[in-house]
């Protein structure tokens, strides 16, 4: 089978492999539609993936074989695969960081140990806990979103631990972070700021529910959101977005008492610097939590009923879509570039 894997730092291309075997517990996937994600972008640009792995994490298909000791999944099912895809043999299964099972992030195995999706075929494991059913009806640019840009965005919402009325900063307005803006609104947050300046990312960000939008390019960004909170700072500040000083920046405009939540992943080797005065030396009560979005079937399964509800739209996010397995190249590259009108592409295998 074809697919598009990581071949040395920086560079990446279209690789010749088998189609995977099929364990007892497994599932393969014929793909249908796949997104390109700017966090493969980083995998390759900084080369943490191992070589000759196929990227891809974001993904539909139809399951072409099942194990032996798969019982709900069969052949011919069409399915919702998420990004993060855990070992359900872990022990960190049993503490609920199933994110990280076998070790840290290692739950996002598919791209990072394991072939991903930008490929023909794909090998799901635990396929009957991982893999949610495509309902019929249900808009297939949507499904794609789920999987990653939707559950991610929405963990930054539950991570912040947004309350009824609570004012929130969502710093970095792309797919990621106008899921952020959407789950925040459906968790009661009273007002919204976006962070962020490209046209189409903003005009979107007030159709999910920002009440205003705070450029960088009018001023610092911690000043703004001072002063039109009076003083006081956000209750919340999520980051979509950035680079490692914007931890700091959130810092800086996050109350006492409130919650800085990460779902960005940085570029970087390094470490995050962070102002001690920012923190109250520390001991402003401050929380700052970073996490990897939940995956796996269940979580799947509770986007889907707020999508099929009518509750959020994720098929906004795509600006661009492509036909046939070698346009990958041409999705992943729109990754890198970042030209101002896109958000989010798909490639449409079938």
């Amino acid at each position: 089978m074809k697919g598009y894997a990581f071949l040395e730092k920086g560079k990446i291309g279209f690789v010749e492999k088998p189609i995977p075997t099929c364990g007892k517990k497994d599932a393969i996937v014929k793909l249908t539609a796949i997104a390109a994600c700017s966090s493969d972008v980083h995998s390759v640009q900084m080369g943490i993936a191992p070589p000759n792995l196929i990227m891809g994490h974001e993904g539909i298909g139809v399951v072409t074989k099942v194990g032996e000791d798969v019982r709900r999944i069969k052949p011919g099912d069409k399915v919702i695969i998420p990004a993060v895809t855990p070992d359900r043999s872990e022990k960190e299964i049993q503490y609920n960081m199933h994110q990280h099972s076998g070790g840290q992030l290692k739950g996002i195995n598919l791209s990072s140990y394991e072939d991903g999706l930008y490929a023909e075929y794909a090998r799901i494991r635990y396929a009957d806990m991982n893999l949610a059913l495509l309902p019929e009806g249900m808009d297939l640019k949507s499904a794609v979103m789920v999987t990653d840009m939707m559950t991610t965005g929405f963990h930054g919402a539950e991570l912040a631990d947004i309350e009824f009325g609570d004012t929130v900063v969502v710093i970095g307005i792309g797919p990621v972070g106008l899921m952020a803006i959407a789950g925040s609104k459906l968790r009661g947050a009273g007002k919204i700021f976006g962070v962020g300046t490209r046209p189409k990312a903003v005009e979107l960000a007030k159709e999910y529910g920002a009440t205003k939008i705070i450029s960088y390019k009018e001023g610092d960004i911690v000043e703004q959101v001072m002063e039109i909170t009076d003083g006081n700072g956000a209750d919340r500040v999520i980051i979509a977005g950035g680079g490692i000083d914007v931890v700091n920046q959130a810092v800086m405009m996050v109350r006492p008492g409130g919650t800085v939540a990460n779902i960005n992943m940085y570029e970087s080797m390094g470490n995050i610097p962070i102002s001690c005065p920012a923190w109250g030396f520390g001991m402003a009560h401050k929380t700052i939590k970073g996490g990897l979005t939940p995956g796996g079937r269940v979580r799947m399964e509770a986007m889907i009923q707020l999508v099929m509800a009518g509750r959020v739209d994720p098929s906004k996010l795509v600006t661009h879509e492509f036909k046939g397995i070698d346009k990958i190249a041409d999705a992943y590259n729109l990754m890198v570039e970042k030209p101002k009108d896109l958000i989010k592409p798909i490639v449409w295998l079938e």
